[in-house]
């Protein structure tokens, strides 16, 4: 069996989407099923990259110019997908949405050749924060509801993102239900040089929360320092780039709290897996829906590091946790409860043990890439056979 997948980047591009795919493709090639995937090509200035004669997951990379409203920018990725689709010859396509770039889909006659899963990994319109979101998904909306009409599967990341989905309900007896996974051999354990500049950021605080992501609107780590203001002998550090840094850089030291939280901005993946693999708790303080899942919760469970997190109605965010058993649940928005929790955890240390334990048991029997990929798999073996016998 041949698989397109077509996504919006890949790694060395950061992201969790991206880690994910990265993690299935060779997963689905250990089950026998051979997989590529169509992407943008992270480096606006090239010409997009083709793939080596002989590599065993070819990567074909789209030439693309930017992104407008987190959209990539690439007017000739029509015509890289049909000539991936000619060269790779796939049984079927499976489109990670939201992007725009696979609604040519529709247009390209090559792929509406072919059969169609729909990876749904977020709502467009899931954002109350950023409006801009609700203009622009009124001409995205059309596309995105051909594209699920003419799939044959969609692919949801939790129950409770589906159930609170406007964009899917039309289409609930095509969902179906797969978490996101992660392969821990991914992650390495740190080496002494990684782990030496993860305790020279920690520093001598006595009780270490990390955040990672982009520093951006839903992310919610405004309310993370006004948590840490609560946290006396605590460092906070918030890992990441993004539009939001001056202001969360002016909230710090308006509060008082330059000795206590900290945006090292990026950090190599080494390095971050030192601060994930010794800090006491990961917080992921998200406002809404636009976190859909939340791959870095598994990232944790990786290293066996509790968890607090923001119990977003309809995200997935919170389903992970329940089922992990591996954190604690607070309201999003809430600084007072947030710091509460954070304070419960820290007070507790043989708690933050068996919750980190919980979680690297979760990641063993259920998010692993293994099952996830077995799932997605039988997906494919379904489809293909009713499509064989329509």
């Amino acid at each position: 069996m041949r698989v397109l997948h077509v996504g919006k980047y890949y790694p060395p591009f950061a992201g969790g989407m991206e880690h994910f795919l990265a993690d299935l493709l060779p997963a689905l090639r250990t089950r026998g099923i051979a997989a590529a995937a169509l992407v943008h090509d992270e480096q606006p200035r090239r010409r997009g990259q083709w793939p080596a004669p002989n590599a065993a997951i070819p990567i074909y990379r789209a030439p693309c110019h930017g992104r407008l409203l987190y959209a990539p920018i690439s007017p000739r990725f029509p015509f890289w997908l049909a000539r991936t689709i000619r060269e790779f010859r796939p049984d079927l396509l499976h489109l990670h949405l939201p992007n725009t770039s696979a609604f040519w889909a529709l247009a390209v006659p090559a792929a509406r050749r072919l059969p169609w899963v729909v990876h749904w990994h977020a709502d467009v319109v899931a954002s109350l924060l950023d409006r801009r979101l609700a203009l622009a998904y009124r001409f995205y909306r059309p596309f995105e509801q051909r594209l699920i009409a003419a799939s044959r599967a969609v692919i949801a990341t939790s129950p409770p993102y589906l159930d609170a989905s406007v964009a899917l309900a039309p289409w609930r007896e095509r969902c179906h239900i797969v978490p996101l996974g992660l392969d821990p051999n991914r992650i390495p354990a740190p080496d002494a040089a990684a782990l030496a500049h993860a305790r020279a950021l920690w520093g001598d605080r006595r009780f270490r929360v990390l955040a990672i992501g982009r520093l951006t609107y839903y992310k919610g780590h405004e309310v993370l320092i006004q948590a840490a203001a609560d946290l006396p002998d605590s460092r906070v550090l918030i890992v990441g780039t993004g539009e939001r840094r001056a202001r969360l850089e002016a909230l710090i030291q308006a509060l008082g709290l330059g000795e206590r939280v900290r945006l090292p901005g990026f950090q190599p993946e080494a390095d971050l897996n030192a601060l994930l693999a010794v800090c006491d708790v990961l917080c992921l303080p998200s406002l809404e829906r636009t976190e859909a899942f939340g791959l870095v919760l598994l990232e944790a469970m990786r290293f066996g590091r509790p968890v607090v997190v923001g119990d977003i109605p309809g995200s997935g965010a919170g389903w992970v946790v329940r089922q992990a058993g591996h954190g604690l649940l607070v309201p999003p928005g809430d600084p007072v409860q947030l710091a509460a929790a954070l304070r419960e955890l820290r007070q507790d240390a043989v708690r933050r043990q068996s919750l980190g334990q919980a979680g690297a048991t979760a990641l063993r029997e259920r998010f692993g890439i293994e099952p996830v990929a077995a799932a997605v798999a039988e997906l494919y073996r379904r489809m293909l056979t009713a499509t064989r016998l329509s």
